[in-house]
């Protein structure tokens, strides 16, 4: 296989993977699951429930992609890591708090929403690198990255509208756990940065060890929080979500493994393209397929988030320098 053709089967991998994968989580954070109840007295009600079991869908990903990371280390052996365990339990504990706020924020913003919120993810990565990562970045950078600001306040800001929003505030409870997933990014970002630098462990070894320590953390918070039998109950009325849950966190670690073979024999530039493009796409699908309207607003809005983030992926050529 020729090197564009493997450039295809990256591309394209990474395109197929994060595509379903985004439909599956939309289709089991927002379906709705109707089954049928009989009271004591014999009264029959038809109820559409909702899925709320963000602990539960960590868990899945964070223990299949702790299991893919664990078959690449056996299939293809690696020197020791010699990373101290606290960074990657805090790197886990930070990183495990982002995807369940990403999760729980898609009962109440739709998934386009959610993608460009995130996409917002280099701002609090940037400024918690340089406070806590100590690295500092060109003029450019910071530019690009106002840019991905004005585009997300155009994409997320409420217009007023007739209705009482609560306590008046134009961000609701969807927007505020986006905004405190982004802040665990950065925290994440950061402390990788200090692993990098001091111990430079592989890509499989950090996947590997951070999705094991959010696995152990995600198991103690399922079993203090009980909802390992709320969502035992629920599979049982619904028992196509397991299959559901189970294809979105192997697409998951599939996409990372394209990510990983990317990265590795094309670089981090051709990477940051093709995932940025994906997501847009991923953005149109959600309009088309789940019919969540934008409003021309954020539609300009998406489309200067996705435009910084390509001149940011474009300039970023030369690393950034320590301080």
């Amino acid at each position: 296989m020729g090197k564009n053709q493997r450039f295809i089967f990256c591309a394209g991998g990474i395109f197929v993977s994060y595509f379903y994968f985004g439909i599956l989580q939309e289709k089991i954070t927002r379906g709705n699951y109707p089954y049928t109840s009989v009271d004591e007295s014999g009264l029959v009600k038809n109820i559409n429930e909702k899925f709320t079991f963000a602990l539960s869908l960590v868990f899945i990903q964070c223990l299949i992609n702790y299991l893919f990371a664990k078959g690449m280390l056996i299939a293809k052996p690696q020197p020791e890591d010699t990373t101290p365990t606290k960074y990657f339990a805090s790197a886990s504990l930070t990183y495990l708090l982002a995807m369940i706020c990403s999760n729980m924020a898609l009962q109440w913003v739709p998934y386009p929403t959610q993608v460009v919120g995130k996409s917002a993810k280099p701002i609090p990565v940037m400024i918690l690198g340089v406070l806590i990562g100590r690295k500092s970045y060109a003029l450019r950078k910071y530019l690009f990255v106002l840019l991905i600001v004005i585009g997300v306040v155009l994409f997320m800001y409420k217009d007023k509208s007739g209705k009482v929003q609560t306590g008046g505030s134009s961000i609701g409870i969807g927007e505020l756990l986006l905004i405190l997933s982004l802040v665990m990014d950065g925290l994440t970002g950061a402390v990788q940065e200090r692993m990098r630098a001091e111990s430079k462990p592989s890509a499989q070894q950090m996947m590997m060890a951070m999705n094991f320590w959010s696995t152990v953390f995600v198991t103690f918070t399922l079993l203090l929080t009980g909802e390992t039998f709320e969502f035992f109950n629920f599979v049982t009325r619904h028992p196509s979500v397991i299959l559901n849950m189970s294809l979105l966190a192997v697409t998951g670690a599939l996409g990372q493994l394209f990510i990983f073979l990317m990265v590795s024999e094309f670089g981090p530039l051709p990477c940051s393209v093709v995932t940025t493009t994906r997501k847009f796409f991923t953005v149109l699908a959600s309009v088309l397929i789940f019919q969540n309207p934008l409003l021309p607003r954020q539609w300009i809005g998406a489309v200067i988030v996705f435009t910084g983030l390509f001149l940011d992926a474009y300039y970023s050529k030369s690393t950034p320098k320590k301080k």
